[in-house]
């Protein structure tokens, strides 16, 4: 398993818990890192946890625009942070290609999610990664 795959499995689980026990982010990475991770964080690990935590408004935004008769408290805790994790990566990982985010994003909720989580992710990015796309082209 790559370095990234491991750093999204990380951050899946930090937001989770943040998701059901509300902490400050720093307060909340340190913890984690200490006690679960037994480890340091990586960069790409603190790049998708406080990039979500900041953008945490904007990508819930995006999830409820995307998410026909589901609201976000009525997904399960891992769908909708799997969710968070991979609209951030769309928006601001210029680096990462979609398809890749769209890949780690489904292949995570098998490892995590309900045998229904995958298609589940995979029509929400799948649909806010075209709508941001129709957004980018230029108007002929």
């Amino acid at each position: 398993m790559g370095q990234r795959r491991k750093d999204r499995q990380l951050a899946l689980q930090l937001l989770f818990s943040i998701d059901i026990n509300p902490t400050p982010i720093k307060k909340a990475i340190d913890n984690f890192m200490l006690y679960f991770a037994n480890s340091e964080p990586t960069d790409f690990f603190l790049q998708i946890v406080n990039g979500v935590s900041n953008s945490y408004s904007e990508i819930n935004d995006l999830i409820k625009k995307a998410s026909k008769n589901w609201t976000i408290n009525r997904m399960s805790v891992i769908d909708r942070n799997i969710l968070r994790m991979g609209i951030y990566e769309l928006i601001y990982c210029e680096d990462i290609p979609a398809k890749v985010t769209i890949n780690e994003a489904i292949d995570i909720s098998k490892k995590f999610g309900t045998k229904d989580s995958g298609a589940f992710i995979n029509g929400i990015l799948d649909k806010i990664n075209k709508e941001k796309n129709n957004t980018e082209q230029p108007d002929n």
